[in-house]
C-alpha cells in the first residue's frame, strides 16, 4: 500500500527480512547479538560515568572518548532493539518514517564516530609530538569547537540522504533484505533515477571518511617518526602503548565499515547472508569493543572499574 503526497508516493511501511538464508537459525543468532548489545550498552555507560565523575579525566582524550561512547550508544540503540524484535518475535514491519529516521541515525552517527576517531588521532599526535604545547594547543575551547564541528558535520552531511529519498516514488516492492534500514538498501526500492543519490553517497563517503582516514594516517606516521627517535626503549614502549588502544578502535570501526561499503556497491557476487552479517557487525562490534579496549588499555579507567568492583565486595 502506497501513501501519496504532492511530489512522491511511498509505502506506509517496509518489511525487514532479518537475516535471509538463516531463517531457521535467526532465533538462536539473536542471543549473541543481545549479549553484544548488552555489553556495548553497559560498557559505554560505565565509561561515561567514570569520565563524568572523575575530575582527573577531564582532559581532551577523555572528552573525545566520552563522545565516542555516546555515539556508540546511539548507533547500537538505533538498530539493535528492532533487530532483536525481528529475530525473536518476527515483527518484520517498520513504518516508513521510522525507517528514514533509522537511516539518518545510522549514517549520521557513523560519520560522527569517524570524526571522533580523527580528533582522537590529532590529540595523540599533539600529546606525543608536541607534549610541551599540548595544553596550550588543545584548550577546552578548541576541544569543544572540534567536537561541535564533528557533530554538526555528521548531521548536516547525512540529512540530504533522507530528504532526497523522501521526495522520490517507490516501487511496489516493500521488502528490505536486511535487519535494519540502510541508505543503499532503501534506495534499491525507488522507482526513479537514483544516480544523484548514488553520487552524493560516494561524495559523503570520500569527503568524510576519506578525509578522516587521511588525517589519521598522517597523524600516526608523524607519531611513528617521533617515537622511533626517542632515545629510551622504555619511552618508546610507553608511547606505543598509549596509541595501541586507539589503533585497535580505529581498526574495529573502519574494517567492518569498509567491507559493508564495498559489498553494497560492488559485491554483487557476495552471498546475501554474508552482506547482512557484515552490516550487522558494522553497527554492533565497534560499540561493543570500544569500551572493552579502553577499559583494558587505559590505566585510569581500568583502575576505576576495579575500585568500583572492590567496593561492592562484602
Amino acid at each position: 500500500m502506497l501513501a501519496s503526497g504532492n511530489s512522491s508516493s511511498h509505502p506506509v511501511s517496509f518489511i525487514l527480512l532479518g537475516i535471509p538464508g538463516l531463517k531457521e537459525s535467526q532465533f538462536w543468532i539473536a542471543f549473541p547479538f543481545c549479549v553484544m548489545y548488552v555489553v556495548a550498552t553497559v560498557g559505554n555507560i560505565t565509561v561515561l560515568h567514570i569520565i563524568r565523575t572523575d575530575h582527573t579525566l577531564h582532559e581532551p582524550m577523555y572528552f573525545f572518548l566520552a563522545m565516542l561512547a555516546i555515539t556508540d550508544l546511539v548507533l547500537s540503540t538505533s538498530t539493535q532493539p528492532k533487530m532483536l524484535a525481528i529475530l525473536w518475535f518476527h515483527t518484520h514491519e517498520i513504518e516508513y518514517h521510522a525507517c528514514l529516521i533509522q537511516v539518518f541515525f545510522i549514517h549520521a552517527f557513523s560519520s560522527v564516530e569517524s570524526g571522533v576517531l580523527m580528533a582522537m588521532a590529532l590529540d595523540r599526535y599533539v600529546a606525543i609530538c608536541l607534549p610541551l604545547r599540548h595544553s596550550s594547543i588543545l584548550t577546552p575551547s578548541v576541544v569543544g569547537k572540534l567536537g561541535a564541528v564533528v557533530m554538526i558535520r555528521g548531521l548536516l552531511w547525512v540529512s540530504p540522504f533522507c530528504f532526497m529519498v523522501s521526495r522520490m516514488p517507490f516501487c511496489s516492492n516493500q521488502i528490505i533484505p536486511q535487519s535494519y534500514c540502510e541508505h543503499m538498501a532503501v534506495l534499491k526500492l525507488v522507482c526513479a533515477d537514483t544516480r544523484v543519490n548514488h553520487a552524493y553517497g560516494l561524495f559523503v563517503a570520500f569527503s568524510v571518511v576519506g578525509s578522516d582516514m587521511i588525517v589519521i594516517s598522517v597523524s600516526y606516521v608523524m607519531i611513528l617518526r617521533t617515537v622511533l627517535w626517542l632515545p629510551s626503549g622504555e619511552a618508546r614502549l610507553k608511547a606505543f602503548g598509549t596509541c595501541a588502544s586507539h589503533i585497535c578502535v580505529i581498526l574495529a570501526f573502519y574494517i567492518p565499515a569498509l567491507f559493508t561499503f564495498l559489498t553494497h556497491r560492488f559485491g554483487h557476487h557476495v552471498p546475501r547472508v554474508v552482506q547482512v552479517l557484515l552490516a550487522n557487525f558494522y553497527v554492533l562490534v565497534p560499540p561493543m569493543l570500544n569500551p572493552i579496549i579502553y577499559g583494558v588499555r587505559t590505566k585510569q579507567i581500568r583502575d576505576r572499574v576495579i575500585q568500583g568492583c572492590c567496593k561492592k565486595d562484602p
